[in-house]
């Protein structure tokens, strides 16, 4: 029996107890069956949520032409769009009364007076919109019924969307919408990481009906009747003429002979849907290539033995000052690194070439080159609407010019102990960019075995994925626990020759074997939407049993190639099972059964959870059990001495580490995430789990909230809300820095000045934040500009010299300097929102309080600053401060398609990308979640 099976052998047992044969799938033509019983929601008016700009994402070609022409939006496009920026201004004096002047009543159910439309797809389900912000409420008799009214409801609100991603799970985004630079980027970064034929796409659906029981067959019937009622809004809307507009522009219906097709959707192509979802937002790992290019580095400066501690001592694997979410001291070991390492494969110094992506370049591929159509008079507005791409570069997360995979979204939660009712509160959401219209879509399902509201992935919204049930709450941040492994790949010739890097056969278990080639061919020319000239390339990536093929290197001067192997490849869309349980509430009733359910999700993610009584979270991933000695932070021999145990490369399973052995948590105190270190002997996955990290900016403010007791909805949403606007550089590390420079008094009169701008900012919280309502200017914005400037320059003078160039380019390579909300050069490009996750915050903490003399816990193996010297450093922080204070705004903040040059507050401020031809105003800058609850439930079953 398969590793994989054997995981899921107590959950099968289970999942049919509770199932019972009567939530078995019924057929298509299944009729109305008796009205369920009503649904007791007992959050009692304390459950809200927020999902700008609005639930409405389809708009026709009518509704976009008017949005170019005149700025007009459709109904329920940016109804949540203003709720969600008042927050910024309104939080200072929120009260529980005021909450739903920020946010929407998220109870269950409409009541009469508010119903704005009522559709029935089928006889057997009802979808009723609400007037306030025409979120679907979806209520079916039959299960078929209910998963078709989801699919139904997707199609109303995300059709092109859902097309989008399908095309981009399945690398063709630039033949389905053209071929603008950033397209050609997007298909570049996305499919090398989950490249599948269709029959591997077919192969996971069959999977999860074979290996998973009961859940498993009922989860793709949920499915394909999810897909079965996308496809009756996609052929009706095409019928009726009121299908999305881009389907026009991009040159796929004509609008006046409405000849042309929107292609059928089908189960496979959820698969790849999940595939962006589940790589982008719950991967984890990787990376060591990387790493290894940075710990040779490292020993080439210093030596082998004082390189690894000098590396070591940056990468902070179990850094004993991060911000933890699990901190009653409970350790969780895994990944750490071991005491001798086995099978480590670091390559030869220089010898490390990337594998080639693309070939047979035609036309504008690689390019730019524009030649526009001549577009139609009445079309004129919508030209070039899609030039940028359709997905600007940059904008998702992983994605974009040195891009980053992105952990994200934050989770604040209190014990009833503390709390002024005795019931615990959260406040908590995920946080995946901003796009006009979301990548998520709230909806409410209410059918057989099916009980909950809150946000899907659009395209994979069979069950609610975070949200609420009847008597509890759940949502998730990315874990990015380490998952994913490199593996070097000894290269061989079939006829016993000697092998080259560029070899296409590998040595697996012994034997000379080719490697798998997978290619994507794309073509485009140019449409009215995008005007990128016509063109065409080729993309090929080599797949071996132990991963994609990502590098080329030598090691003790033989070939290798370098692959990339991650334990949820081959399974994207397992996790199915998990989110079914979430959603069914006779099999969620407490927090252990809710922990068994997120433990059914095979993605890294943290899982945080809240009803009456408790507060509970759990890490999920399909964490690899890895054979004894392997570093899982550089890369390891493919031996099958070194795989992970119970490897099998057919179906990618593996044995992993059980249940108990994931960080998880009930009824602590309280509970913060922001993407930070979950818990002890938890090894960090990458670089950045310092002691200092942006889960700082709420682990202090809702610690004092615990401590001083009765907290509220309202004052947990303050602590989200205030940490939100706060620069977490000026509260967490102004304050050393000031330690420096004020040792002894600043001489320079002009440069004193600017030291007391900083003070003045630090004291007042260190908020970027308007100084009034719509002033789009920012109290203190010298200040802000100050430490903007000073930031990448202070990292610079602190490090580089003791580190000498190659070194600080190695680690800054590992991990970026700064990412502040107007660092569009930073991980998720500007105007993102999401800030202050990656950078060197760490690194400049611990080695000023080196220099301060100061108690540090996991120091530096060295102190960087002025060589260890105070006055040194403090004359190189200075020297900084004021080339950096010299910087004009308009080379701080140099202007993008959004802002002029010089204007601060717009270079923070957040942009929903359009996805489609609707486009949104900017709102103030928030580190914080995309979609957000604040629940409190009084009462439970």
């Amino acid at each position: 029996m398969p590793p994989r099976t054997v995981k899921f052998r107590a959950a099968t047992v289970a999942a049919v107890l509770a199932l019972g044969t009567t939530l078995l799938a019924a057929s298509p033509q299944s009729g109305a069956a008796a009205e369920p019983a009503p649904v007791t929601d007992y959050c009692q008016g304390q459950c809200d949520d927020i999902l700008p700009p609005g639930e409405n994402g389809n708009a026709t070609l009518v509704d976009i032409l008017g949005n170019k022409a005149f700025g007009t939006h459709p109904a329920h496009s940016d109804d949540q769009l203003d709720r969600y920026n008042g927050l910024v201004a309104g939080h200072a004096a929120l009260t529980d009364q005021k909450l739903n002047d920020f946010f929407n009543d998220a109870s269950f159910g409409v009541p009469k007076d508010q119903v704005e439309s009522v559709t029935s797809p089928r006889d057997d389900v009802t979808i009723t919109r609400d007037k306030a912000s025409g979120v679907p409420h979806i209520k079916g008799t039959t299960r078929y019924g209910t998963e078709f009214g989801a699919g139904f409801a997707a199609g109303q609100d995300r059709l092109w969307l859902m097309d989008l991603f399908r095309h981009i799970g399945r690398g063709e985004l630039t033949s389905f919408a053209g071929g603008a630079l950033a397209n050609q980027g997007l298909e570049q970064q996305f499919w090398p990481q989950a490249p599948y034929t269709e029959a591997d796409l077919e192969a996971q659906v069959a999977y999860i009906r074979t290996h998973e029981g009961a859940r498993g067959e009922q989860a793709m019937a949920d499915a394909q009747a999810y897909v079965d009622g996308i496809n009756a809004y996609r052929e009706k809307s095409k019928k009726g003429r009121y299908f999305p507009g881009e389907y026009v522009l991009t040159g796929k219906i004509d609008a006046i002979t409405n000849i042309g097709e929107i292609q059928p959707f089908k189960l496979t192509d959820l698969i790849s849907i999940a595939s962006v979802v589940g790589g982008q937002f719950g991967g984890g790992g990787g990376g060591e290539v990387q790493a290894a290019l940075s710990l040779l580095s490292a020993q080439q400066k210093y030596g082998v033995a004082e390189g690894t501690k000098v590396w070591e001592s940056f990468r902070q694997r179990e850094d004993p000052e991060a911000v933890l979410t699990v901190h009653d001291g409970t350790s969780f070991p895994y990944a750490g690194k071991p005491a001798t390492a086995r099978g480590t494969a670091l390559p030869d110094s220089g010898s490390v070439t990337a594998e080639p992506l693309i070939y047979d370049r035609t036309g504008s591929a690689g390019t730019d080159k524009k030649a526009p159509v001549k577009a139609p008079a009445t079309l004129k507005k919508a030209q070039g609407i899609y030039d940028d791409g359709v997905i600007p570069a940059g904008s998702l997360p992983g994605s974009g010019s040195g891009a980053q995979k992105r952990g994200m979204s934050n989770a604040l939660l209190v014990s009833g102990k503390h709390t002024a009712s005795g019931n615990p509160i959260a406040v908590f959401g995920p946080q995946t960019g901003y796009f006009a219209p979301q990548l998520m879509m709230l909806q409410e399902l209410q059918g057989p075995g099916i009980s909950a509201r809150g946000v899907s992935f659009a395209g994979v919204g069979m069950y609610i994925q975070m949200g609420r049930g009847q008597d509890y709450a759940w949502s998730a941040t990315s874990a990015g626990q380490d998952i994913t492994d490199t593996y070097a790949v000894d290269l061989c010739e079939p006829d016993g020759a000697t092998p080259a890097k560029d070899s296409t056969h590998y040595l697996y278990r012994g034997t000379c074997t080719a490697m798998e080639t997978l290619e994507r061919t794309n073509s485009w020319k140019p449409t009215v939407a995008d005007s990128t000239a016509k063109g065409s390339y080729r993309m090929q990536v080599r797949r071996t049993n132990y991963g994609i093929v990502t590098h080329r290197a030598t090691v003790g001067g033989k070939p290798v190639a370098y692959t990339s192997l991650r334990t949820t490849y081959r399974h994207e869309a397992d996790s199915i099972v998990g989110f079914q349980m979430l959603n069914d509430p006779s099999y969620v009733k407490d927090a252990a059964s809710f922990q068994r359910a997120a433990g059914n999700i095979d993605y890294a993610f943290n899982w945080f959870y809240a009803d009456s009584r408790t507060a509970a979270y759990y890490n999920s991933g399909m964490n690899p059990v890895r054979a004894a000695g392997v570093d899982p932070a550089l890369p390891v021999k493919a031996e099958r001495t070194y795989e992970w145990k119970g490897y099998d490369p057919a179906a990618n399973t593996a044995a992993y580490t059980p249940f108990a052995e994931h960080p998880h948590s009930s009824g602590q105190d309280y509970y913060v995430s922001w993407n930070n270190k979950q818990a002890k002997g938890y090894a960090a996955a990458g670089f950045g789990l310092g002691a200092v990290h942006r889960a700082d900016l709420l682990d202090d403010r809702v610690a004092k909230l615990v401590e001083e007791g009765g907290v509220s909805r309202a004052s947990l949403t303050r602590a989200m809300a205030q940490a939100a606007v706060t620069d977490l550089r000026g509260e967490q590390l102004l304050p050393e820095l000031l330690k420096v420079i004020r040792s002894r008094p600043v001489a320079d009169p002009e440069l004193n000045g600017v030291v007391q701008q900083l003070e003045s900012w630090r004291a007042a919280g260190s908020q970027r934040r308007e100084s009034s309502p719509g002033s789009h200017a920012y109290s203190y914005a010298d200040a802000v500009r100050i430490m903007d400037a000073w930031w990448p320059q202070l990292v610079e003078a602190e490090f580089r010299p003791g580190l000498g160039d190659g070194l600080y380019g190695a680690l800054t390579a590992n991990l970026a300097t700064d990412e502040s909300p107007a660092a569009g050069h930073g991980p998720s490009g500007a105007h993102s929102g999401s800030a202050f996750q990656y950078g060197w915050w760490g690194f400049v903490d611990k080695d000023l309080r080196q220099v301060l003399g100061q108690p540090v816990k996991g120091p530096l193996a060295r102190t960087y600053c002025g060589n260890g010297d105070l006055d040194s450093c403090r004359d190189a922080l200075l020297t900084s401060l004021k080339r950096a204070a010299a910087e004009p705004a308009a080379a701080v903040y140099p202007g993008d398609d959004n802002c002029k040059a010089g204007e601060q507050w717009c270079s923070d401020s957040i942009v929903h990308r359009p996805l489609g031809g609707i486009a949104q105003k900017s709102i103030h800058w928030q580190n914080r979640p995309t979609y957000q609850q604040v629940v409190e439930f009084p009462a439970h079953r």
